[in-house]
């Protein structure tokens, strides 16, 4: 009841006109930072930061922080939804968690489903924000507890996990699958280690030293590849193919949708609370997770509102998930709570276990705006569904050059090198060569966003154990995430091996 109580304080700071007017600023911009491509909600909240810090400079300390914190919160979880838009609309992933969209929310706007896949990620998007949000309120303390007691050997083998999860991602082809892995691997491992300072994979090049920036790369292998198939096979879509007949998806959508929803909401929320997972892991595990269970996997990659609604929710409930470590342990856990971590210091509050104690106006305010805050995203987004829709009506003439032009802005934006723009061009003809001979960009993408943290946890247990291997088999958790990994690779291979031989005895 207590719980209660303070939520109740927390709704009426979150309902005062000036902090409605932030959170649906916040909601605003971070939908619109999650649509331009490379940009992201890290580098959105940190854009706005000083700008916050102007709009609230005539209130008194408290009032400021709480306002800004909603502002900068609404960016967050805006740009989540933001980044499905234009990964449906016209395969460009707007920040990293939109990736696994592409594969699904596309091929459903080529085949004039557009509204259809935006409304439900727009629906899945809030129910996710909803879920997570109860979670926080009632759960947050025990699940920090839980997942503090996770070490370095235990982070190592769940992001080994998630690379053997990506087979699930690989079609038909378990082998083309992890060689794409392992050149993710080795591309995020190019620049200088930051433990030794010896340079890898560079070739003398100074661009190469500080490696590739992920969005650039993924802005190329997914914007450009589809650019450069479309102009090369004349794979342009006809204006009555792109047509949008329903805004709302019919009651068989929403019924397949409903279940990929719900498991995404827990999923993502769980996956948030893991300090380094992040919503990008969340939106890639939940697809991994729909496909497995679906009756039909092969429909996953053509068009499966499955394959939207699980990944959208998932991304959305992991960002509420990441503020738990936030508020009550003062860990951020993304990159993006990192910096709203930098904010919250800024105005001398410190995140952690006495933020309830010594500002439970700004700690209920701020859990509160961002119900409010996920309420007004779906009714911005509902409504606006057909006008973003009507972009993949535009003509191929008009479209591409368009799509080129926000790849270009995005990734020019954020790194402010000629050296990020060859490379863009570079990743779009290999995209255009791996989507040509089969071969699946996803694992890359995400062996390129996980080899960070399994080099560096990697290293934190072996300095833990003094050299010792042992340290991964003996702690129970990461025993068991490596059991579940090599379950997860061999048993296919088994069935498929077992399935050959069955085959070759009934010939014989």
């Amino acid at each position: 009841m207590e719980v209660l109580q303070y939520l109740g304080d927390g709704f009426a700071i979150a309902f005062q006109a000036r902090n409605l007017i932030f959170a649906f600023i916040g909601v605003l911009i971070g939908t619109a930072v999650g649509v331009l491509p490379g940009i992201g909600p890290i580098s959105g909240v940190a854009l706005l930061i000083p700008v916050t810090a102007m709009m609230t400079s005539g209130l008194d300390p408290s009032a400021a922080a709480t306002s800004s914190i909603i502002l900068l919160a609404g960016v967050y979880y805006g740009a989540m939804y933001g980044g499905s838009t234009t990964s449906i609309l016209i395969n460009t992933p707007g920040e990293s968690s939109s990736v696994v969209t592409t594969l699904d929310g596309y091929q459903m706007a080529k085949k004039g489903k557009a509204g259809a896949a935006l409304s439900i990620a727009a629906i899945g998007s809030f129910v996710g924000g909803l879920v997570s949000l109860i979670g926080l309120i009632f759960l947050a303390q025990p699940l920090s507890d839980v997942a503090l007691k996770f070490g370095p050997a235990d982070y190592f083998s769940l992001m080994i996990l998630g690379l053997c999860a990506i087979s699930g991602l690989s079609g038909t082809s378990i082998t083309k699958s992890l060689i794409m892995t392992v050149f993710g691997l080795m591309l995020a491992s190019i620049g200088i280690d930051v433990v030794s300072g010896v340079s890898r994979f560079t070739f003398g090049f100074p661009s190469l030293y500080s490696g590739l920036e992920f969005l650039t790369v993924a802005v190329g292998l997914f914007a450009l590849g589809e650019v450069f198939k479309t102009i090369l096979h004349n794979d342009v879509n006809s204006g009555n193919l792109a047509k949008i007949n329903k805004l709302l998806p019919t009651k068989q959508e929403f019924k397949q949708s409903a279940a990929p929803i719900a498991r995404g909401s827990i999923l993502g929320f769980f996956m948030g609370i893991l300090p380094g997972s992040g919503a990008t892991l969340s939106s890639f595990m939940s697809y991994i997770l729909e496909k497995k269970v679906s009756k039909n996997p092969e429909k996953f990659g053509t068009g499966a509102i499955e394959g939207v609604a699980g990944p959208e929710t998932a991304n959305n409930a992991a960002a509420g998930g990441a503020m738990v470590p936030l508020l009550t342990l003062g860990i951020p856990g993304s990159g993006t709570t990192a910096v709203l971590m930098g904010a919250f210091i800024m105005y001398n509050v410190n995140p952690g276990p006495l933020l309830f104690t010594d500002h439970p106006d700004i700690a209920w305010g701020v859990i509160a705006s961002m119900l409010v805050g996920n309420l007004v995203l779906l009714m911005l987004n509902l409504p606006l569904v057909k006008v973003f829709a009507k972009i993949i009506e535009t003509p191929p003439k008009y479209l591409i050059p368009m799509i080129v032009v926000i790849s270009v802005f995005g990734v020019y934006a954020v790194q402010f090198t000629v050296f990020d723009l060859i490379l863009l061009i570079i990743c779009g003809i290999a995209g255009y060569y791996f989507s040509k001979n089969d071969f699946p960009v996803a694992p890359l993408v995400l062996g390129l966003i996980l080899w960070p943290m399994i080099e560096n946890n990697f290293r934190r247990a072996l300095t833990i154990s003094n050299g010792e291997f042992s340290i991964f088999f003996t702690r129970p958790l990461s025993l068991i995430f490596l059991i579940i990994s090599f379950l997860w690779i061999s048993i296919p291979i088994f069935l498929k091996w077992r399935g050959k031989n069955v085959i070759v005895n009934e010939e014989g």
